[in-house]
């Protein structure tokens, strides 16, 4: 062997021994993986990812003076906007109606003192789109708080801020293209002037013809039962102050069998359990995620998941990950150490749904079983 020979020799075992080297190394691959303090998470790249979060009323300025954050709100979603950008779709259910004065506060048949009208002012939805929300469901008992005046003040202030909406009489649905791949976004709920929760015939035919425009179609609901001692999916009609709220295990099946790929669910100010029916994820309730001033927060009520979900392009679920939320300061979401939302819902899926497909780990991490 010649000495060039020896050398080159030499230096190729070099750069062998220095990769190998515990902190000295790169290793490309066509997965890419997300760390975070509570979850790791292998994505293929072909991969959709969809978040879904709760309730949001960021503040109201109803009754005055109101109850709006400090700082006008500006700073609401700081410690969790990361999360809910890095997404290609975010969805949250919208409490409440975007109008900075005026309008006519609802009327409740209510003598508990449950009956609440929110007034949001039109710039807070800046601050939803600026966190990274692509698409608000209205389909909820809030979104008529403030009359006709309220609801078209909301419908107008969402378009200006590009944020797509549904779940009306008015807007029963909206399409977005993004990627090169079209959502399809749909709302459902038992009150008036939205898309009925209970009317499941109805509820088909509308996803069946969304399906129809729609590579992917996501369903928003707000119902079921609400309080602290309604955590579990019964499988029966709920209801809550003498209101039918629906059958929510009964509305995801049928929606999925309409067309649905993903279906979110709110409505019961507690977080639920989660499912995988025929391929696609259902969230029963996703619980309160951003609700400033007026909401109890106490316990189960105080503690939410960001939920993301990982489909390949037929709708199918193909993974996802909990990021663990409480509200803290009267509403500020917060990313909560102690994980209490991930064992809330490992606990609940398991005892309401034991054969279920799905598996959550530790760290939040879902997978098929």
């Amino acid at each position: 062997m010649n000495f060039k020979n020896l050398i080159s020799l030499i230096f190729i075992f070099s750069i062998a021994v220095f990769q190998c080297k515990p902190g000295n190394y790169s290793h490309k691959n066509t997965d890419t993986t997300k760390t975070s303090d509570t979850k790791i998470q292998e994505v293929k790249p072909e991969s959709i990812s969809i978040i879904g979060v709760g309730d949001i009323m960021p503040g109201s300025n109803y009754p005055p003076p109101g109850s709006l954050p400090p700082d006008d709100g500006k700073y609401l979603f700081d410690d969790v906007k990361d999360i809910l950008q890095d997404a290609d779709i975010t969805c949250g259910n919208l409490e409440g109606a975007l109008l900075d004065r005026g309008g006519t506060p609802k009327k409740c048949n209510d003598t508990l003192g449950n009956c609440h009208s929110f007034r949001i002012p039109t710039r807070y939805a800046g601050y939803l789109k600026d966190a990274g929300f692509d698409f608000l469901n209205l389909a909820n008992n809030h979104s008529g708080d403030m009359g006709l005046e309220g609801r078209e003040s909301t419908y107008e202030t969402l378009e200006k801020n590009d944020l797509e909406f549904a779940g009306t009489l008015d807007y029963p649905t909206a399409t977005l293209e993004k990627d090169g791949i079209k959502y399809g976004f749909a709302g459902f709920a038992p009150n008036n002037g939205t898309i009925s929760i209970i009317n499941f015939k109805k509820a088909g035919e509308i996803i069946s013809e969304l399906k129809k425009e729609a590579d992917i179609v996501i369903v928003f609901f707000h119902g079921g039962a609400e309080g602290l001692s309604a955590q579990n999916v019964t499988g029966n009609d709920e209801t809550y102050l003498g209101e039918n709220r629906g059958n929510v295990y009964e509305f995801a099946h049928a929606v999925i069998d309409a067309g649905a790929d993903v279906v979110f669910g709110s409505g019961p100010h507690v977080t639920r359990a989660i499912e995988l029916y025929k391929g696609r994820f259902i969230a029963y309730s996703l619980g309160n995620f951003c609700t400033y001033g007026k909401f109890g927060l106490n316990g189960a009520m105080g503690i939410a998941p960001i939920i993301k979900v990982y489909l390949n392009k037929k709708g199918e679920f193909v993974g996802g990950e909990i990021t663990p939320v409480k509200q803290i300061k009267h509403g500020f979401p917060v990313i909560d150490e102690d994980n209490r939302v991930i064992k809330t819902i490992q606990v609940l899926t398991e005892k309401d749904f034991p054969d279920d497909k799905l598996v959550i780990d530790d760290a939040g991490r879902i997978e098929k079983r």
